[in-house]
């Protein structure tokens, strides 16, 4: 707890609580305790509320944890809290809890938890934003003469005259640069401002844009609608377009209806647009969306939102699991099996297990949505944790598409298309079909080659090989985002360098060649840093101006194009051979999810999977008896080997300009952790990470699994303790993943 001599307490009355204890946004595992600010009443003071704090040689925010009469310090080292920012807590009773629990579970830092939960204009020192304001004419405003020597002042009383009133978030898209004016009007008595307020819309009784739903929908509505008093986990277990939005939007009609609010996550940002556009035309009231692609302020504005209740459906990727509601009815996480939902850096939260934990403090239903259910689920479902409501078909008799290998190793291939997938691409593009084709690997080629010596363009900062973007003529890493032009010639041998390989970049430009006068459209992460521009090439592909479809895991999942009735697999190899015990799991979901973009509609569907493992059991199992047999062998496997979920693994990871210290310090820890953990704990490691060298740094890592969740647990509390104490810290960064979903 931080130290300082403090002006004597002796003037505070006894029955007010002298301590504070405080979350302060630092990376210290550890909470701090405070005196209150002078003159401010107890009653003031509550859990949630964040508080000006000093820290070190200055300033910084906290969040109050609760009041307490005593400290592990004498008061006279305690320093004062310098303000209460807050009339109001920004965090309620069950966000208190959720994100304490968070601090014991994934043993990080508690200011930083709390912060993460907290949109970024929160973080410091400015207020709660208050409800937006609107502007009016007043009375003498309407009657007023013409401003002739202020024709902008003049140009924006006449809009407020037309349109009665206007909000601020309205005025900027009809009058730039508007607040000088208004400001001018308001000091002349002409305009007037108020704060809009706005209940929870209630739902209309019918909906002309409501559908009927199958036997199976209607069977998982009922059953998830009787839970809706009490917690409840139910799988919502549907094959590729078997309507599982549509089960969505039933439940939250229901919900809407008794005046209640339902979040909604989704795992990237590229699913929000149709969701977005989906849910304002079949739902009423007002949709507060967060992710990363929107402003600070419109984040913080949809936050404002919800917590206020004037948002009836919070929809949002990982971080909107911390966003508060004030009528909490329901939660839905869709496309629950995504890595996506596991935050990778910083607090390594996973917002689908939080939004399980949220649901039952607040005592409500969670719905976790998948064609490919995680195994966890699957085996929360054994063990009778989770309900199941299945969806085994597409509605209106649409079929699964047909499935076929193509083996790389018997056909001719061009540009990694074999003859057969060019074959079947001209014959559905004949019949007016569009074609859509799955490549994981973005830019032209992964790798730029010397011919005559061999050599191959390497990162200098990773183990990698750069990848060749020829558009602008780079080679990058797609590790660490190193850049340089693409070499005229082989810098050991002066001979010519060809690029080897497949990206998406590639096989566009081959695929614009092949069908002239055919629309293309590449998705990845380079085709959409512009903002905006993910939404117009998806539209390009549903208005059918994009015949041609070619992008990366982008696509793989809640993404519905009626008229692609052709899905080719270009590279199924990538995930076979995986040196992650979860490889196998990741290639059969992405598989099985990009497979069923195909013949959603009227068009039968054809799914090609090129490989050169033509005889793998993993595919041909897949093939024949589809994802839940996968799954059930899956799960037989991870059982024999003691995998998860048959387990329980914490992974700690070390990194260091040097190879030696990231060595020497998990050689150190553990050390301590054999002082404390029993036989029920395996320790694996230290070792090098799969990827030793990234970003210029040296990585290892340190693998714990216990067969008991308890066991883990009791060991990693006084361990991290011990390790915050190890000199050998000093020469690392480490970090600890509990739970983690990906030890590459």
């Amino acid at each position: 707890m931080p130290t300082s001599t403090i002006q004597s307490a002796k003037a505070i009355p006894g029955n007010i609580p002298l301590i504070l204890r405080v979350a302060v946004n630092a990376p210290l595992n550890r909470y701090f305790d405070y005196l209150r600010p002078d003159g401010l009443q107890s009653k003031r003071l509550r859990p949630g509320m964040r508080l000006k704090i000093p820290f070190g040689r200055g300033e910084t925010m906290g969040v109050l944890l609760e009041t307490t009469a005593s400290s592990e310090l004498p008061l006279s080292r305690l320093k004062r809290v310098i303000a209460v920012i807050d009339d109001e807590p920004v965090f309620d009773e069950v966000l208190m809890k959720l994100l304490t629990w968070s601090v014991d579970y994934f043993h990080h830092p508690p200011g930083e938890v709390f912060a993460t939960a907290l949109p970024a204009l929160l973080r410091g020192s400015r207020p709660l934003p208050s409800a937006p304001e609107q502007w009016r004419a007043t009375s003498l405003g309407q009657a007023a003469e013409p401003l002739r020597r202020a024709p902008r002042q003049q140009a924006l009383l006449e809009l407020l005259r037309e349109r009665g009133s206007l909000s601020e978030s309205e005025l900027p898209g009809l009058f730039s640069g508007w607040r000088p004016s208004m400001r001018a009007l308001h000091e002349k008595l002409l305009v007037e401002h108020s704060a809009i307020e706005r209940g929870p819309a209630m739902p209309s009784p019918e909906s002309p844009n409501d559908i009927s739903l199958t036997g199976p929908q209607q069977k998982a509505v009922a059953e998830i609608g009787a839970r809706h008093d009490h917690f409840a986990t139910t799988l919502l277990f549907g094959v590729t377009g078997s309507g599982k939005t549509e089960v969505y939007l039933s439940l939250i009609r229901r919900l809407l209806a008794k005046g209640q609010q339902a979040m909604v996550l989704v795992p990237e940002i590229g699913l929000t647009p149709q969701l977005i556009q989906r849910f304002r035309e079949r739902l009423p009231g007002q949709l507060a969306v967060l992710h990363s692609g929107l402003s600070d302020g419109q984040r913080l504005e949809a936050w404002r939102m919800a917590r206020s209740g004037e948002a009836s459906i919070v929809l949002g990727t990982r971080s909107a699991v911390f966003t508060p509601m004030s009528r909490p009815g329901l939660i839905i996480v869709d496309e629950e099996h995504d890595s996506s939902f596991k935050q990778q850096d910083g607090f390594r939260y996973s917002a689908r297990d939080l939004a399980v934990v949220r649901a039952r403090l607040h005592g409500i239903p969670i719905v976790l949505g998948s064609a490919t259910p995680s195994l966890e689920s699957f085996h929360n479902v054994e063990t009778g944790r989770y309900h199941v409501c299945e969806l085994p078909e597409r509605p209106g008799n649409v079929a699964q598409p047909s499935m076929r290998i193509v083996d790389l190793g018997a056909h001719r291939s061009d540009h990694g298309l074999a003859t057969p997938s060019l074959m079947a691409m001209h014959a559905h593009l004949d019949r007016g079909g569009q074609v859509l084709l799955f490549l994981n690997r973005r830019g032209f080629a992964p790798t730029l080659f010397c011919t005559e010596c061999g050599w191959i363009a390497g990162c200098g900062r990773c183990d990698a090989r750069m990848t060749v973007h020829a558009s602008d003529s780079q080679l990058r890493c797609h590790h660490c985002d190193q850049r340089c032009a693409i070499p005229d010639h082989c810098p050991q041998c002066q001979e010519q360098l060809i690029p080897i390989g497949q990206g998406t970049q590639r096989v566009e430009e081959f695929l614009r060649k092949q069908f002239p006068g055919v629309g293309v459209t590449r998705i990845d992460r380079d085709s959409t840093r512009r903002k905006g521009s993910l939404p117009d090439k998806l539209d390009e592909v549903r208005s059918g101006r994009s015949r041609i479809l070619v992008g990366t895991q982008m696509l793989a999942k809640g993404h519905d194009f009626p008229d692609i009735s052709l899905v080719i697999i270009m590279d199924a190899d990538q995930g076979l051979f995986g040196t992650d015990f979860r490889s196998s799991e990741k290639l059969a979901q992405i598989v099985t999810q990009v497979a069923g973009r195909a013949g959603r509609a009227q068009r039968p569907g054809e799914v090609l999977i090129q490989t050169r493992f033509a005889e793998h059991p993993l595919l041909i199992d897949l093939i024949r008896d589809g994802y839940a047999a996968f799954a059930n062998d899956a799960l037989a496997e991870r059982r024999e080997a003691g995998w998860p979920p048959y387990s329980h693994l914490a992974l700690l990871r070390a990194e260091s300009p040097s190879q030696e210290d990231a060595r020497i310090f998990l050689e150190a820890a553990r050390r301590e952790a054999e002082k404390i953990c029993g036989d029920e704990t395996c320790l694996l490691g230290p070792a090098p990470a799969p990827m030793e060298k990234r970003a210029g740094h040296f990585r290892a890592q340190l693998l714990l699994q216990a067969s008991q969740r308890s066991n883990l647990r009791k060991l990693l509390g006084p361990w991290i303790s011990k390790l915050e104490n190890l000199p050998q810290r000093r020469k690392v960064r480490w970090s600890l993943d509990v739970d983690p979903v990906d030890l590459f």
